[in-house]
């Protein structure tokens, strides 16, 4: 009888380990999954048949106060899974920092649910970016190609030799707007658009050197003199056509707004890991009600200037969108008739 006893409790014994070892290897599993799903980009939720929530990962976290609404979401959608209805709902949420998800479930065959987090975020972006360029273009080419057609049907009708050339001229001088305005409608959008590319190692040298014989004859023709002072070695890590992009920018900006027999400066130093390239000149300054707004695409401090410049109002748009491509900043001081300096701050080249 003892020895059936033993036998019956050997029996248990061996079951409840096996159990154990079935449990164990079922935790495993779980970790194993729940690990490989945290590498995916996608949040997803697992929900047992009760509705109780059985595996989340990572992505599906937002993080914030958002997760309150994207838990109610979730949950909702789960539980109408669960009963044999799958659905989605798409959410928008204003952040910090500013989120776009669609949320889907669907029913696993009488085991529960599972809800797809996708975040649409930078696809949102992208489409705003689109939108804005082509609402932008159409708006900023309808003065120039309206004035094209008026010249265009003017210069038809004339006969008059004088009249004609003066005619020709204005036609040029409107169809270079517009190709201005394109071009720099472009390279923003493809700032926008394409974020910043591979990191390189870039020589601010190189890049000052490469803005300052761009800009040399211009600042010539406007007797302004362009001073671009030794940078000591600096390097930076970036995207080096953004780079460039920048700083023309800054330099073209500030020469425009320079009287002639004026000075526009170029410097650099090196802070804390960053490096600061100032743009400064003694030109006729910003008035402090308009300092808030320049970086602003298409916005003018001083339209007529703009005109007869040449300028499109796109240019330290760009400069602070290569900025934030890099984390970095862009800044202006400035008082109304003693000039303006603008700095750029990236991230300066670290040694490894």
């Amino acid at each position: 009888m003892s020895r059936f006893r033993g036998g019956e409790t050997d029996r248990a014994q061996r079951e409840l380990e096996k159990e154990q070892s079935r449990r164990e290897a079922a935790e495993r599993e779980v970790e194993r999954l729940t690990a490989s799903l945290n590498a995916v980009p996608t949040g997803i939720v697992l929900a047992d048949a009760q509705g109780a929530t059985i595996l989340r990962n990572r992505s599906a976290a937002v993080g914030g106060h958002s997760d309150v609404l994207v838990d109610e979401a979730v949950q909702r959608l789960l539980a109408a899974a669960i009963a044999g209805k799958p659905g989605e709902q798409r959410l928008e949420l204003f952040g910090p920092p500013p989120r776009v998800l669609l949320i889907r479930a669907i029913p696993l065959n009488g085991a529960g649910a599972m809800a797809i987090v996708d975040d649409l975020s930078e696809r949102a972006r992208l489409d705003a970016v689109r939108t804005d360029f082509v609402a932008n273009i159409s708006h900023e080419l309808k003065t120039p190609v309206g004035a094209l057609a008026v010249l265009a049907e003017a210069l038809a009708d004339s006969d008059d030799a004088e009249v004609n050339r003066h005619l020709a001229e204005k036609l040029v001088e409107e169809a270079h707007r517009a190709s201005r305005t394109i071009d720099d409608l472009l390279e923003l959008s493809r700032i926008e658009l394409g974020g910043r590319g591979e990191p390189e190692t870039v020589s601010l040298a190189a890049v000052l050197g490469e803005v300052a014989a761009r800009h040399r004859l211009t600042a010539e023709t406007a007797d302004v003199r362009l001073d671009v002072a030794p940078t000591n070695g600096q390097t930076v890590t970036g995207d080096r056509l953004q780079v460039v992009s920048a700083i023309s920018n800054l330099v073209d900006n500030a020469i425009k707004y320079t009287n002639p027999g004026g000075t526009v400066k170029v410097s650099s130093n090196i802070s804390a890991g960053w490096v600061e390239i100032e743009v400064s000149d003694d030109g006729v300054g910003i008035p402090a009600r308009d300092l808030d707004r320049v970086f602003e695409r298409f916005y003018r401090v001083d339209r007529a200037r703009s005109r007869e410049t040449g300028g499109t109002g796109l240019g330290l748009a760009i400069v602070r969108h290569v900025a934030n491509n890099h984390g970095g900043e862009v800044s202006v001081r400035s008082r109304e008739g003693e000039g303006s300096t603008f700095t750029l701050k990236i991230p300066a080249h670290e040694e490894t």
